[in-house]
């Protein structure tokens, strides 16, 4: 058994748009596969070409899809009611640049798809997301991190632009 401490960045910007609208602009930024006949498509592709032809045909215009959503102010409005804060965790990554990151460390699939966490606070509507660079920083694997630095470029991109 092996445990390991290390710090992770959270990049954050908070917005004074409305909640829909900061959720609309991520949702416009990437693409909306139906997840399961997506999984099944790629499980049965028969080469690589496929695959990433596949997976072309699915991202948005960043190259990220959403791969799955909670709403979990849902689960807050049952006990706060209506009133409740509105949070949604986003699950977005390229099943291609995950595997470019896991080819040189493996763990990098315990954190792709990653998550953008858009949060209702009284000072308004938060956008986080934690850096996958700094996820992977301690693995000491230039490759990975290149790739990953490249990821939360693009992710950063995609939440200053929604919450502005």
């Amino acid at each position: 058994m092996s445990v390991s401490q290390f710090t992770i960045e959270r990049f954050s910007i908070t917005s004074a748009k409305p909640f829909a609208d900061v959720v609309k602009a991520i949702e416009s930024s990437v693409g909306h596969p139906e997840i399961r006949q997506f999984l099944s498509a790629i499980h049965d592709a028969r080469d690589d070409q496929e695959l990433q032809r596949m997976v072309r045909d699915v991202v948005g215009p960043t190259e990220l899809m959403e791969f799955m959503r909670f709403d979990q102010g849902d689960v807050l409005r049952h006990e706060l009611g209506p009133g409740a804060p509105k949070v949604i965790r986003l699950l977005i990554g390229n099943p291609v640049t995950m595997r470019k990151m896991a080819k040189h460390v493996h763990d990098a699939g315990s954190y792709a798809p990653v998550t953008i966490l858009v949060d209702e606070r009284s000072d308004g509507v938060h956008v986080s997301y934690d850096r996958m660079a700094s996820l992977l920083s301690h693995y000491e694997n230039q490759e990975a991190l290149s790739i990953a630095r490249a990821l939360d470029a693009n992710v950063e991109s995609i939440l200053t632009a929604a919450a502005q």
